[in-house]
């Protein structure tokens, strides 16, 4: 009862966030508008057009998309974050621990500076996913060969962030200076790149990892109890772990590829489920998902209405709120 009070709370909040989303911004548009254009494009012919074609334009085709994938983007690293600190047992664990953030940023960078966008708009997510999932490739060749222990899988990641970052650090300096600026501004994260047809691709993978993270959160909460209690309960450890790490570092290449590298969601949220709702996995995985959208879309609200009609990167937005929200919680913990 408690689980679904927290969750049926989280839907209200996030139902009420994408409407603010949706409604300000540079060009305020009224609630009733917007929820009248959005069922008007779901279901044609239900609502009389009172609203410009304009106004229909910012709502349907830019703003809504644009919150949706925050949401989704959001969610994703949530619930990345909430997996890892558990199968890690590292309360800092977070998706740019594993180097995954560090290759979306370096496929990003390739395509940028120095292939250009040779397949059109699509081309930055498309190289970002790429390096993404080479950053995941090298980790989990690294893991098998040092060992799938929690400790071995979070050095091999810190190490190809590392390796990654410095590779990626040099190709800026060797790139073009006239566009190290959008650069700059990918790596800081922004949902710019938001389109309808983008959304099919981080929403089937949330989807399908969440679904299946949901599925074997009681496996992970014995996993978190440490190895030997996993094995007592017939959990091939070393084999699950490395599924774990393979499911999060997708979803979380999926959602760098469209949103660029946006810090301390994964981190933050899963701590403050945490204060809530316990530490069982059944509950904390679905509560991260819904609390990790929520404070994304809010968070890019802020970002486009605090220097409107400049767009802030959102990253630093969430690592400015992040950054204070956590010292408050380990205040608290203290």
């Amino acid at each position: 009862m408690r689980t679904l009070f927290f969750l049926f709370g989280a839907l209200l909040l996030l139902c009420l966030a994408v409407t603010a989303g949706v409604s300000l911004g540079t060009a305020p548009i009224p609630v009733e508008t917007v929820w009248s254009i959005i069922v008007e494009r779901i279901v044609p012919g239900s609502v009389e057009p009172f609203w410009s074609a304009g106004r229909e334009n910012i709502v349907w085709d830019v703003r809504l998309p644009r919150v949706l994938l925050a949401g989704l983007v959001g969610a994703g690293l949530a619930v990345t974050g909430a997996v890892l600190q558990s199968v890690t047992r590292n309360p800092l664990a977070d998706p740019h621990l594993l180097g995954v953030s560090a290759g979306g940023a370096l496929g990003a960078i390739v395509a940028l500076l120095h292939t250009g966008l040779i397949l059109g708009l699509a081309t930055v997510p498309l190289f970002a996913f790429a390096g993404a999932l080479a950053a995941t490739a090298l980790v989990a060749f690294i893991a098998r060969v040092l060992g799938t222990g929690a400790d071995r899988l979070v050095l091999s990641g810190v190490a190809v962030a590392f390796t990654l970052t410095a590779v990626g650090n040099l190709l800026i300096f060797l790139g073009d200076p006239r566009a190290v600026h959008s650069v700059i501004f990918w790596m800081l994260g922004g949902l710019g790149l938001a389109q309808w047809q983008h959304l099919a691709y981080p929403g089937l993978v949330l989807a399908l990892s969440l679904a299946w993270l949901i599925i074997r959160a009681r496996e992970i909460n014995a996993l978190a109890m440490g190895d030997e209690t996993a094995m007592t309960l017939g959990i091939p450890v070393r084999r699950f772990r490395l599924m774990l790490f393979v499911v999060t570092a997708l979803l979380t290449g999926v959602m760098v590829a469209f949103s660029g590298a946006i810090g301390f969601i994964g981190l933050m949220i899963p701590h403050f489920v945490r204060l809530f709702a316990g530490s069982d996995n059944v509950r904390v995985i679905p509560l991260s998902a819904g609390c990790g959208a929520l404070v994304l879309i809010l968070a890019d609200l802020v970002a486009r209405v605090a220097m409107a009609p400049e767009d802030m990167p959102i990253g630093v937005v969430t690592g400015l709120a992040g950054g204070v929200a956590f010292i408050a919680i380990l205040k608290r913990r203290g």
